[in-house]
């Protein structure tokens, strides 16, 4: 899986011996007879590496990153404004619905497990917020950002601490977490963390990370329908699923319009396959208020009345984080550790995810920026006492997928007549621009009036639960475990031939069955009380694929199932790179000594 903003490596920190034993040499000493200094390699060597890290192609050389993500970003912000067409306009409605109405059910938990504290306006604000600076600013403007599930997680566990262990009010507390999260953020731009810790992972995480956002909404629709259960009486309770299951469905019905032809107009076909699930979700916020339906009760989304912060004690958004004891202030730093990781890697994963190489992605982008930029914006949230946003998974990849677009390029041949004419072949890209994420997000801030609030407030929540399958079936439709999972049930003769290193299918299917139960594994600690720590389990996962997993499976079905999630290749192949260049030094090392040792 590629991306569009290339990784600068760190250059090579090895000098060759030789080199060494010249300047020896040059300075009266023989590089034979010159006893080691056995205590003082180890310095020399430590010595060397931070020369290297710190020079001016280095991995932790401040700003090496942030410099050309900022002339990236200057040589790309024009063209990003100069197109529109009406593709842009549905993926913007399109990620309207997805990101603000999910949201949406997030404060509904949030209103309840936070002590009031994040409601419904304050989810609104800090999604419509953020988007607009990122759509703005940011380098990567596919990233779609909003309030996600584990931040939620986080959020309400931070909160049963602040009340019930430290005494302290909640807001304050979480304002500091934040703005240590954006210092350290800030850290991790300066110093190129996109480098030396997402160089690093591989799809195995990203597939694994993209799999759980999946069996995430999965859960809310189904937390939605057990509301539904509660609350309504079992006639409103049947249609609740009918409701659901129909949004479902025919959301997914009218995504496959243009493979309709030769019914409609292409025009028709396409308009109904990029507005599908706005369509869906208007067709059954309507369809409750038709006939007899009208005198069932029915749930529906929680909305404020005002643009006032949710907690009737607050008066103003900001919140007055000066005044928490000086011990609280550094105490913060802990919850803002967790947050750091968790923002770091999540962001950075969608911006992977929603950059593959499936997406044709030709502009740069620039992950140190876009971290300098989120921590900025979480400093802003926290003084805001609002959720703070971060890159959203399936939003951002679906966000991708509905700017795709077939276009027709020339395919140079080596060997071709002056008679023939140019062959073309079709190629599927996206549509590279910040229209579709402004005018979302600026969509979303317009939400914040209370007659669009109203407007909002009719939604069933059946509806929601109905979007959230969609949302899941779509990232899961896009993920290749889904793929691999099918190769289990397909019988031998109808599988694809595997290249010639690869030993069989056993390996490939165990690969896939240790992904689905890391998956299940995260899933279920995240209704544990070790649920903060979650993100960890992602940090793990690094070693694991790369110094554990190569002594169970054979290199050659690794190098086919898995590759580096930031650049070009595989583990295997630099591992291999690395041995054949070693070799070469060693060759060449001993034909040094055979020359030096002829009289």
């Amino acid at each position: 899986m590629s991306v569009s903003s290339g990784v600068e490596l760190p250059s090579p920190a090895a000098a060759p011996s030789k080199i060494h034993d010249e300047k020896r040499e040059q300075e009266g000493e023989s590089a034979e007879v010159a006893p080691p200094d056995q205590n003082r390699k180890p310095e020399k060597k430590v010595s060397h590496k931070l020369r290297a890290a710190f020079s001016p192609k280095g991995s932790l050389r401040p700003f090496r990153l942030l410099k050309r993500d900022v002339v990236n970003l200057r040589r790309r912000y024009l063209s990003d404004w100069t197109f529109f067409n009406q593709l842009i306009l549905a993926s913007a409605v399109f990620v309207f619905f997805t990101n603000l109405l999910p949201g949406i059910t997030f404060a509904s938990d949030l209103y309840e497990l936070t002590g009031k504290n994040y409601g419904t306006i304050e989810i609104v604000f800090s999604t419509g917020l953020v988007g607009v600076i990122f759509s703005w600013f940011a380098a990567q403007p596919l990233v779609i950002l909003g309030v996600t599930g584990p931040f939620a997680i986080l959020a309400e566990n931070i909160y049963e601490l602040s009340r019930d262990s430290f005494k302290i009010p909640f807001l304050p507390f979480m304002a500091w977490s934040l703005i240590h999260a954006a210092w350290m953020h800030y850290l991790l731009a300066i110093f190129n963390a996109h480098d030396w810790t997402m160089r690093y992972v591989t799809e195995f995480s990203g597939e694994i990370f993209s799999l759980l956002n999946s069996l995430i909404y999965f859960s809310k629709a189904i937390q939605e329908l057990q509301r539904a259960r509660d609350n309504l009486s079992f006639a409103a309770f049947l249609y609740s699923i009918i409701g659901a299951v129909g949004t479902f469905l025919l959301a997914v019905f009218l995504s496959t319009a243009e493979k309709w032809k030769p019914l409609f107009h292409r025009y028709i076909r396409m308009g109904l396959s990029e507005y599908a699930a706005a369509i869906s979700i208007i067709v059954f916020i309507g369809m409750p208020r038709i006939g007899e339906l009208a005198n069932l009760d029915r749930q529906t989304l929680e909305v404020s009345r005002s643009f006032r912060p949710s907690n009737p004690d607050r008066s103003s958004f900001v919140v007055r984080f000066w005044e928490l004891p000086v011990a609280w202030v550094f105490a913060a730093i802990i919850p803002g550790l967790i947050i750091t990781i968790l923002f770091f890697f999540d962001h950075e994963i969608s911006t992977i995810i929603c950059t593959a190489s499936r997406y044709g992605i030709k502009k740069p982008g620039g992950f140190a920026w876009d971290i300098f930029l989120l921590g900025t914006t979480m400093a802003i949230c926290g003084i805001l006492g609002i959720p703070p946003a971060n890159g959203l998974i399936p939003q951002a990849p679906l966000h991708s997928e509905s700017l795709l677009h077939t276009v027709k390029t020339t395919k140079v041949t080596k060997e071709k007549s002056s008679g023939d004419e140019t062959p073309t072949e079709p190629i599927r890209t996206v549509h590279e621009q910040r229209w579709s994420h402004f005018l979302h997000a600026g969509g979303i801030l317009l939400f914040l009036s209370p007659p669009f609030m109203h407007v909002l407030g009719l939604t069933p929540t059946s509806v929601l639960a109905g979007l959230f399958l969609f949302m899941g079936e779509q990232s899961l439709a896009v993920n290749p475990i889904l793929y691999r999972v099918a190769l289990w049930v397909t019988p031998p003769s109808e599988r694809a031939p595997l290249p010639k290193p690869v030993p069989g299918y056993r390996g490939i299917h165990m690969y896939t069955l240790v992904q689905i139960l890391i998956t299940v594994g995260i899933f279920v600690m995240t209704f544990t009380i070790a649920a903060p720590a979650f993100p960890v389990i992602f940090v793990i996962l690094v070693p694991l694929r790369l110094k554990l997993m190569n002594r169970f499976w054979h290199r050659e079905t690794l190098r086919y199932v898995d590759a580096w999630a930031c650049k070009e290749g595989t583990p295997e192949g630099d591992e291999d790179a690395r041995n054949s260049n070693m070799s070469e030094r060693t060759q060449e090392a001993a034909g040094n000594n055979r020359t030096v040792a002829e009289p």
